[in-house]
C-alpha cells in the first residue's frame, strides 16, 4: 500500500512540475491570472527539475513511471524549442554545459 502512494505521489509531483512548465510557454492560462503568459526562463527551470528528478531516480522507477517521465520531457523540450523559434532565440545559449545542452535534444 505504501508504494501505490508513493508512486502516485510521485506522478501527482511530475504532473504538477509538467503542468507549470507548459503554463509557463504559455501553452495555457495561469489559473491565478486567467492569462495567458510567457516566461521561458521559468519554463527552462521546470523542465531541468523534470530532468534532474529522472537523473535521480534512474533505475528506481517502474517502467511506465520512466516511460511516461521520458514522454513528457520529451514533448516538454520539443516544445521549448518551438517557444524559442517563435521568439527569435536560439535553443542552446546561456552557460549550459555541453552534457544540458544534449539533454535539451533528446
Amino acid at each position: 500500500m505504501e508504494n501505490e502512494k508513493g508512486q502516485m505521489l510521485f506522478m501527482n509531483l511530475v504532473m504538477m512540475l509538467h503542468a507549470l512548465a507548459w503554463q509557463q510557454m504559455g501553452k495555457m492560462k495561469n489559473p491565478l491570472t486567467d492569462k495567458v503568459e510567457v516566461n521561458l526562463e521559468g519554463a527552462r527551470k521546470f523542465i531541468d527539475s523534470l530532468e534532474m528528478l529522472h537523473q535521480k531516480t534512474n533505475g528506481n522507477l517502474a517502467p511506465e513511471e520512466d516511460r511516461l517521465l521520458s514522454d513528457l520531457l520529451k514533448e516538454l523540450r520539443l516544445n521549448y524549442i518551438d517557444e524559442l523559434h517563435k521568439q527569435g532565440k536560439e535553443p542552446l545559449t546561456g552557460n549550459r554545459t555541453e552534457q544540458e545542452n544534449g539533454n535539451l535534444n533528446q
